[in-house]
């Protein structure tokens, strides 16, 4: 008898609406182990909201949302203490999620800055953190907005890397952007057409 797989993401019908206004209804998806997504749409038509739903961040206006698992999102908001040294706001979060954070800084390439405050990181350093804090997260789920705004060349190479090895142990990716991205098998969905 086979096993039978239960998704790590499942959305059911799910309709959002904010600010009064219906971003979008009736959205089906799965994301199983090794699975990812790239959600492209105009600018407003619902993609942040979108992650924020799988997140938990906010509730749908219908239907029904399944997450299995943990998920760390990466979006405008980087979420690490502008007081603090690079090393201390990831450490921060990875003492929090139970991750590494000395790994996910070298997979990104910026190990070099751990004694830098992070209010002085410039726009690609921060991103580049903010995408550290999701990989030293440990969490199977990953919900990843805009991931190559800022990011250099080899910075979204780094990127390409740590999403392919995170996929090959079993994790998925949830992606809203306007960029192509290293991401190959990716699963294309357009969203507010």
């Amino acid at each position: 008898m086979s096993e039978i797989k239960l998704p790590i993401l499942a959305m059911w019908e799910v309709a959002c609406i904010r600010g009064g206004r219906r971003l979008f209804e009736n959205v089906n998806l799965r994301l199983y182990e090794g699975d990812a997504t790239v959600v492209r749409g105009p600018n407003g038509a619902g993609k942040s909201s979108l992650l924020r739903l799988a997140a938990g961040l906010l509730m749908p206006a219908r239907g029904q949302i399944d997450r299995r698992t943990g998920a760390a999102l990466a979006d405008d908001n980087h979420a690490l203490d502008p007081k603090a040294t690079l090393r201390s706001a990831l450490d921060f979060w990875a003492r929090m999620d139970g991750g590494d954070a000395n790994a996910a800084m070298s997979a990104m390439g910026i190990d070099h800055l751990a004694a830098v405050p992070v209010r002085i990181l410039s726009t690609g350093q921060r991103k580049r953190a903010a995408l550290t804090r999701v990989i030293a997260s440990g969490a199977p789920l990953w919900l990843l907005d805009e991931p190559a705004n800022g990011l250099d060349a080899e910075g979204i190479e780094r990127l390409g890397a740590a999403m392919a090895a995170h996929r090959a142990r079993g994790g998925a990716i949830l992606v809203a952007t306007h960029q192509d991205l290293p991401l190959p098998g990716a699963f294309p969905w357009t969203i507010g057409q």
